[in-house]
């Protein structure tokens, strides 16, 4: 069994990976993948995945307090199988696992289905799978240092569309790392109960992080660089009724940062989405808007202020197919060589306290 790898991220369960009791392991030996629980060796062969899901297999059937499998090595294994997680199980990966071969849909290098408390603690991946992490339909969930070097997929997708009576509850995301997505690098869908620390994004195809009907989400920061380069998509971007909780708007989105450089959009908020505050933003040389707020409802933007950098402009629209853009409230901004643009006139929107530089106003 080698040593375990260092620490990695910044969020308050940064840990050796490794560290402390596990009830199973996997680990190479001489190019055999061997995994155990205590004393019982419960595979040996040639297929890394094979053997990490035996191990998880191997863990107390019913159990309903955690128990945690612990993989030690690198190793590949294909995009078109997964390492799925029941509920009450523990995952630390402390190698790089690389991802080889065609996807099949709904495949990742680890997922849920229906699991509740459930953690990845550690995990780093290369290569291009369907999803990096999938987690669909369950109740608390946890994932610590994620890393995602990918070349194609999606980095991290948590959703309750198995049964979308009913949301996912209680997702913490500590740290993530997410870049060459052939999509967004991280997303969440009918998820009720959200705490991110940080999403690092670097040449994802479309969003950052993206938010879909979820609601009492807090975010720390957004930091994305080239996200959704010639697309509407954003660094991070709000959609699909989100935020909305019973019919209305209150408040339940709150975001501490969002730092874009590059790529389509900034910030965009859509689709009768709102009940948003963003602290601060520091956007600037998007393709696209730095910030668009179209069909959103009790918005605020740089409650603490920031800063937006040109070309692309910042701007308040909608669409005739939703309810008018409502109780937006933006400013503390710098702005620099671009334009604040408000047309449709929405109501109630307050554009104030923002500092021109070389750019317009034309707000209603």
């Amino acid at each position: 069994m080698p040593t375990p790898a260092g620490t990695t991220g910044t969020a308050s369960t940064q840990q050796t990976c490794g560290s402390g009791s596990y009830d199973a392991e996997v680990y190479s030996d001489g190019g055999t993948w061997i995994a155990r629980n205590g004393s019982t060796t419960v595979y040996s062969g040639g297929d890394m995945r094979t053997a990490t899901q035996a191990a998880v297999d191997s863990l107390t059937a019913g159990r309903q307090s955690k128990e945690r499998v612990v993989l030690w090595n690198s190793g590949t294994m294909s995009a078109s199988s997964s390492i799925d997680l029941p509920s009450y199980t523990v995952l630390d990966s402390c190698g790089t696992i690389d991802v080889t071969g065609g996807v099949s849909a709904n495949n990742a290098v680890v997922r849920g289905r229906d699991a509740d408390h459930v953690e990845v603690r550690h995990l780093s991946v290369t290569g291009a799978p369907y999803f990096g992490v999938f987690f669909r339909n369950g109740d608390d969930i946890h994932l610590g240092q994620i890393d995602l070097r990918l070349s194609g997929g999606l980095g991290v997708r948590i959703d309750n569309h198995g049964d979308r009576g009913e949301l996912t509850t209680n997702v913490r995301i500590d740290d993530v790392y997410v870049s060459g997505t052939d999509n967004h690098g991280v997303e969440t869908y009918g998820v009720d109960g959200l705490t991110v620390g940080t999403v690092v994004a670097r040449d994802v195809a479309y969003s950052g992080l993206l938010l879909n009907d979820t609601t009492n989400a807090t975010v720390g920061t957004v930091d994305a660089e080239n996200a959704g380069t010639g697309t509407g998509y954003a660094a991070f971007r709000m959609a699909n009724r989100n935020g909305r909780v019973d019919g209305g708007y209150p408040t339940n989105i709150h975001v501490g940062e969002v730092i874009a450089r590059g790529g389509g959009r900034g910030v965009f908020c859509v689709s009768e989405s709102g009940g948003a505050v963003i602290d601060n933003v520091d956007i600037a040389n998007t393709g696209n808007n730095a910030i668009l707020v179209e069909n959103c409802y009790n918005v605020e933007i740089a409650a603490e202020g920031g800063q937006v950098a040109g070309p692309g402009t910042i701007r308040l629209a909608a669409r005739s197919e939703f309810p008018m853009t409502r109780n937006v409230t933006l400013h503390n901004l710098t702005v620099t060589d671009t334009a604040i643009v408000e047309n449709p006139c929405g109501d109630d929107i307050t554009v104030a306290d923002n500092t021109l530089v070389n750019s317009s106003r034309d707000v209603c």
